[in-house]
């Protein structure tokens, strides 16, 4: 368990290395930055700078699930320190049922989530390897990213202008 783990503050020292890491290379793998100060990624994302990262409680959850299903293709990743899972697809539509938010549709995106252990949304906007990266990070109770979704891209690599759009509307609309 990172030391921060389910804690409501957090060490202003972690703080100001996270800060100081991230002034000096500010496009960084946000998750071996939290290892490397034994931290969780929600307290990364408050550490990056104003704007960069936007929270939104997680009773937003469904809304934005059902925004997210009207955008076409994203690139869906979990990424845990065992790998990297990316698949590039619609998101399906979901609803709950037996304790979890399941995800049905037409769509090579399938599961079952656990959106009672979602404790945060956040709008993620930042550079990545030089370029702009915009995503939704769900943070889980234990202030890990449970999975993102992240603004597709086109052949040449440049963002959906279109979904660039929507994930500007509906951040501006529920922060």
């Amino acid at each position: 368990m990172r030391k921060d783990a389910g804690m409501t503050d957090v060490n202003a020292n972690t703080i100001a290395a996270l800060r100081a890491e991230i002034a000096e290379k500010p496009d960084g793998v946000l998750e071996a930055l939290a290892e490397r100060h034994q931290t969780t990624m929600k307290t990364v994302f408050s550490a990056l700078p104003e704007g960069q990262a936007t929270p939104v409680p997680a009773s937003r959850f469904e809304d934005l699930w059902a925004d997210l299903a009207t955008w076409g293709d994203v690139t869906f990743i979990v990424h845990t320190r065992d790998g990297v899972f990316e698949t590039k697809a619609p998101v399906p539509p979901g609803s709950h049922g037996r304790g979890y938010f399941n995800i049905h549709g037409d769509s090579p995106l399938g599961g079952h989530i656990r959106a009672d252990r979602c404790d945060s949304i956040w709008f993620v906007d930042r550079p990545f390897f030089g370029r702009r990266s915009c995503s939704l990070v769900f943070i889980n109770t234990d202030g890990e990213a449970m999975f993102k979704v992240f603004v597709g891209r086109d052949a040449q690599r440049e963002l959906n202008p279109q979904q660039i759009a929507r994930f500007e509307a509906l951040r501006a609309s529920l922060a």
